[in-house]
């Protein structure tokens, strides 16, 4: 099969690949940068900015306790973090697409859409809520191109029309994601695993449905791994893939060694669902943070970034037994013992280091090549 170019608004991607946006230092500048570089989308992560590795540019006070983490969501979220880290990812791919992932559920969702589109994003990726008033917080960027995160041909039916009422516009591509992925997903515990909610059943009808706004790209995610998988989803009708635990695997990636150890030395039966204080089943590698968990000893849960709205404060997080916020930074500064890694499904099956330029000619023309 010949890969082809496709287009989200008025920018054109060379190669049919998104690259996944995963929060919290994992895929920034470096990664993102040379993605887009090599012809695929790269996307920039806004979630946790304010741990940003080059704190110098951050204002001292912006930091509290020891730990160095941010106070409240204008610091978690922060705008002069992400604006360097556009700067930076702009010097490695120069004018070609650069997107931000930015998530519904976050506090301050509005805010940190338009910083994004002010830092530098061509395009904003959406998911983890159904995000009904995204062309809301962009409508000062028309020339940025939205693309939603849905699960089912229904949820992107209802987005359509809210956004055509409310703001006579479409989406510009749409990402259909299944029940594989690594992080936060779009279906409860129990319905992840059943038959009819996996990638290949949801994306056709997804397909269909699109093509009743016009021609939106659909964009499949969840589970792909090599490029047979993106065959595979291309013959079930999506124009591109997105993928981002395959790009965990890769030199320019923004984790540090010990994060991309964790996932290299998983398991298939290492790799689970967790109870998330986001409110949706989350999946990542089972460590020495979920032991803790269990046995009542991991760190105690003070709500200091007010990261998601549905945590409410950190009430949530009670709840589950960790912050998330603080967890992730744990990971993204490779503190074994109290990170939360996050991993798709076939994590397990990593087991090399190479450089983006090596893996973007693997899923391009297959492994042996």
């Amino acid at each position: 099969m010949e890969f082809k170019s496709f287009k989200i608004g008025k920018y054109t991607i060379e190669k049919p690949i998104v690259q996944g946006g995963m929060g919290v230092g994992i895929s920034w500048d470096q990664l993102a940068g040379n993605v887009s570089l090599e012809g695929g989308l790269g996307v920039i992560s806004a979630v946790g900015t304010g741990v940003y590795k080059h704190r110098k540019y951050l204002d001292g006070k912006e930091m509290v306790g020891k730990e160095h983490r941010p106070l409240e969501a204008i610091n978690f979220y922060s705008y002069p973090a992400l604006k360097k880290i556009f700067e930076n990812a702009r010097e490695i791919c120069g004018d070609r697409p650069l997107a931000c992932n930015v998530l519904y559920a976050q506090s301050e969702y509005d805010r940190v859409v338009q910083d994004a589109c002010k830092a530098g994003a061509d395009i904003i990726i959406t998911g983890a809520g159904l995000p009904l008033t995204m062309p809301e917080a962009a409508k000062d960027y028309p020339d940025v191109a939205l693309v939603p995160i849905v699960s089912t041909a229904k949820a992107l039916r209802i987005l359509c029309r809210r956004w055509k009422k409310t703001h006579n516009r479409l989406p510009d591509a749409v990402i259909v994601e299944g029940p594989l992925s690594g992080g936060h997903q779009g279906f409860k515990y129990e319905d992840c695993f059943l038959p009819e909610n996996q990638l290949e059943e949801i994306l056709p009808p997804v397909v269909e449905e699109a093509k009743n706004w016009g021609s939106m790209p659909v964009i499949a995610a969840g589970g792909v791994w090599d490029h047979d998988d993106i065959v595979r989803m291309m013959e079930l009708g999506a124009d591109a893939v997105q993928m981002g635990t395959r790009f965990i695997g890769t030199v320019e990636c923004d984790a540090n060694d010990v994060f991309k150890q964790v996932i290299l030395d998983s398991t298939e039966d290492t790799i689970k669902l967790f109870k998330s204080p986001v409110g949706y089943p989350a999946r990542g590698v089972k460590t020495n943070l979920h032991k803790s968990i269990e046995e009542g000893t991991a760190p105690k849960v003070a709500c200091i970034s007010n990261c998601v709205a549905p945590c409410h404060r950190g009430e949530e997080a009670k709840v589950v037994g960790y912050c998330i916020a603080d967890r992730l930074t744990d990971a993204y500064d490779g503190l074994i013992d109290t990170g939360l890694f996050f991993t798709g499904a076939h994590g397990y099956r990593l087991n090399e280091i190479i450089t983006v330029k090596e893996l973007m000619d693997k899923l391009m023309n297959g492994e042996d090549t």
